[in-house]
């Protein structure tokens, strides 16, 4: 069979959550900086992420990570995020999964019992930490791109809801926090789809009421995520939890706790005095992954006192795939129905 294109992907999840790595097949996309390289590939080549992450190569739970060479010298690795409906500047969880891939099949070597190094994404960078032993690694820590809170105390009104409060915090990219237990909610597998439902909703209002714009990048400039947050519990070693769902449209529950909206949730927290620098939290996601985590300390963003977030997981491959494209092929960008996307892309 004579293939029109071949790409080799390896199969990875963090804490639950897939983050497909691209390891083959594809030529860097053109541009100065990631975060233009990113932007590449939303204007121009877009059919890359539909061709990986579209039915019947991926479906609605699958992220991909595509592998560059970093465009600032103290990087060793750039990647760039694609998932269901677009590219966000930064994530937690696929972090973890391409810190994890590059170590583990030997594109960057992995030094026992630490391996550090530098990732380049959209955001900016990201210092990791793999704990590695017997050639793989245990445990990946992240320092996050620095988070911030945007509003504190909003509120949206929808219908059969009424008025939801709403805080909205920087984590990688912008998320509506809300409350969970306000809205009825347990964060539990079962609620699945009715948060999705419910989170969607809460997004679009939020969108069209509370613009947003990172400080140094104009281009960062809307709500992408809601984030439903159970309320926080205190161990008794004082150490700090809770639990959250963080709704990925079209329509998706993150697996994992989800670094970004940790690292937002912390930024909020912070802000209101409930979480001090240095202290630990556990993030907890509804079917029960923890990322352990912690504010490594406080810094700025422009003009707007921000934090260092640091976000703590495990990852494993599950497997290596050659996705091929068969010029006769009728949907060679794939396809999504709303029985599994909650709403058909185009």
């Amino acid at each position: 069979m004579q293939l029109k294109q071949a790409i080799t992907v390896v199969g990875c999840h963090a804490e639950g959550e897939v983050g497909r790595v691209i390891t083959g097949g594809v030529l860097p996309p053109p541009g100065a900086t990631l975060f233009e390289k990113k932007q590449y590939l939303e204007r121009e080549g877009d059919g890359l992420r539909k061709f990986l992450l579209y039915e019947p190569r991926g479906g609605a739970f699958v992220h991909a990570n595509l592998i560059v060479p970093p465009t600032r010298p103290e990087a060793d690795a750039g990647f760039i995020i694609m998932e269901a409906t677009d590219y966000p500047p930064m994530s937690g969880s696929n972090s973890i999964c391409v810190a994890t891939v590059l170590l583990e099949t030997g594109m960057i070597p992995m030094q026992e019992p630490e391996t550090k190094l530098t990732l380049e994404t959209p955001g900016g960078l990201v210092n990791v930490v793999a704990t590695c032993r017997d050639g793989r690694c245990e445990r990946v820590s992240v320092e996050n791109v620095p988070s911030f809170v945007s509003l504190l105390d909003g509120t949206i009104e929808l219908p059969d809801l009424g008025e939801i409060g709403v805080d909205i915090a920087y984590g990688g990219a912008f998320f509506a926090i809300v409350d969970a237990a306000a809205l009825g909610f347990s964060l539990i597998p079962e609620e699945a789809r009715t948060l999705v439902e419910v989170g969607e909703r809460i997004k679009s209002a939020v969108v069209a009421k509370y613009p947003v714009r990172h400080p140094e990048n104009a281009d960062i400039n809307t709500v992408t995520f809601t984030q439903f947050a159970a309320p926080i519990e205190t161990a008794s070693n004082g150490v700090r939890s809770g639990r959250n769902a963080v709704v990925i449209s079209p329509g998706k529950i993150d697996r994992s706790p989800c670094g970004t909206g940790t690292s937002a949730r912390m930024a909020v927290l912070h802000a209101r005095g409930q979480l001090a620098s240095q202290a630990a939290f556990n993030s907890y996601s509804p079917i029960g992954s923890e990322f352990q985590c912690e504010i490594a300390g406080e810094t700025m963003v422009g003009d707007v006192p921000a934090i260092r977030p640091q976000i703590s997981g495990r990852a494993w491959i599950t497997g290596l795939h050659h996705y091929g494209l068969d010029p006769t092929d009728p949907f060679p960008e794939g396809y999504t129905l709303s029985d599994t996307w909650y709403r058909t892309l185009c």
